[in-house]
């Protein structure tokens, strides 16, 4: 879940330079006619080298090269802008993209969700959390009762699980919304292990963290872990997913939608390498989703923009913000 960051300057000159160099390339003429490719390229975002990940993915996109009858090729990058504007140049079809850039795809690039990720565990999402000492006897009531009673530990400020959802689905969700910096004695931001190890030991009274990081202290560090209990949980969050162009040939969206549905399902010596190759990628199984899978990460956003607009005075933006999360809000308490 994790990214590799880069500042938004160097991001941008990277962005640039990787969409003039794939300008000569590709079949993007193909692709904006409406005509079968006569090759995908497969945008997958990585905070690792494409030496590292590139033998993890090659066997399934050789698999798919021969499920959809056209070669498919790799094109890795740690940045999602540029993959994101990969895409918008139809430089790439194909993508496996984390919630947040696969929301900027589809606004940006003209991309729609196929498909989302499912964890070995059988998990196709996650939550954050709010976090205490075993046996402090903190309540959630508390914590909101505000009074600078307790320390708190948040996330990076663009850590989607350690600010932003506890931000959009907790603080900012009562009336009138809550500031940690006001509500707590004193705020510390770290990643979500440093701040479950502060709660243990009592660095901190309450902490943001998320599920992942509970399933990793429970098999990794089970002493910590058992040091440690959640209070609050968000929404699902969602998991990385599968996103392609909306414009690509039909047939051929078809097929690949096909192969990602049904990879690694079955029985037979086939779908068992073909679950070997996905348990490389920590992955169980691709399942169907569509655009509205992401509709956590638009709440979030939302927030953010209206936090921001209330900051800088902007009525007409605090209206549109505030429009934006009552929809949002009103589909999620509607959801089985």
């Amino acid at each position: 879940m994790s990214i590799a960051r880069i500042t938004r300057r160097f991001g941008i000159i990277a962005a640039s330079a990787a969409v003039l160099g794939l300008s000569a390339c590709g079949n993007g003429d193909d692709a904006k006619s409406g005509a079968a490719p006569t090759e995908i390229d497969f945008a997958i975002l990585s905070a690792e080298s494409q030496a590292s990940a590139g033998p993890l993915w090659q066997p399934l996109l050789d698999d798919m090269s021969k499920a959809i009858g056209v070669p498919v090729k790799p094109f890795f990058g740690s940045n999602y802008t540029v993959l994101v504007e990969a895409m918008k140049g139809n430089q790439t079809q194909v993508a496996w993209l984390s919630a947040k850039p696969a929301v900027e795809a589809i606004d940006r690039a003209d991309a729609e969700v196929i498909a989302r990720t499912v964890n070995k565990e059988g998990a196709d999402s996650y939550r954050s959390t709010l976090v205490v000492k075993t046996g402090s006897g903190i309540t959630l009531d508390q914590v909101l009762a505000c009074g600078k009673r307790f320390d708190f530990g948040i996330g990076d400020a663009q850590s989607t699980s350690g600010t932003l959802a506890p931000m959009a689905f907790l603080f900012n969700a009562r009336t009138p919304p809550i500031d940690p910096s006001v509500c707590f004695k004193t705020v510390r931001s770290a990643n979500h292990q440093a701040n479950a190890f502060a709660v243990a030991t009592g660095v901190v009274d309450v902490a943001t963290s998320n599920t992942v990081n509970t399933v990793f202290l429970t098999r990794e560090n089970p002493q910590i872990a058992a040091q440690i209990q959640e209070i609050w949980q968000s929404p699902p969050i969602p998991e990385s997913g599968i996103v392609l162009r909306s414009d690509l040939d039909p047939a051929i969206k078809e097929k690949i939608r096909s192969f990602f549905l049904t990879y690694g399902q079955g029985t037979g010596v086939e779908a068992d390498r073909q679950r070997q190759v996905l348990a490389g990628l920590e992955y169980s199984q691709f399942r169907a989703a569509d655009n509205s899978y992401l509709n956590p990460v638009r709440e979030m956003v939302a927030d953010q923009q209206l936090s921001e607009a209330r900051k800088e005075g902007d009525a007409a933006g605090v209206a549109a913000a505030q429009a934006e999360l009552q929809r949002l809000r009103s589909l999620r308490e509607v959801q089985p």
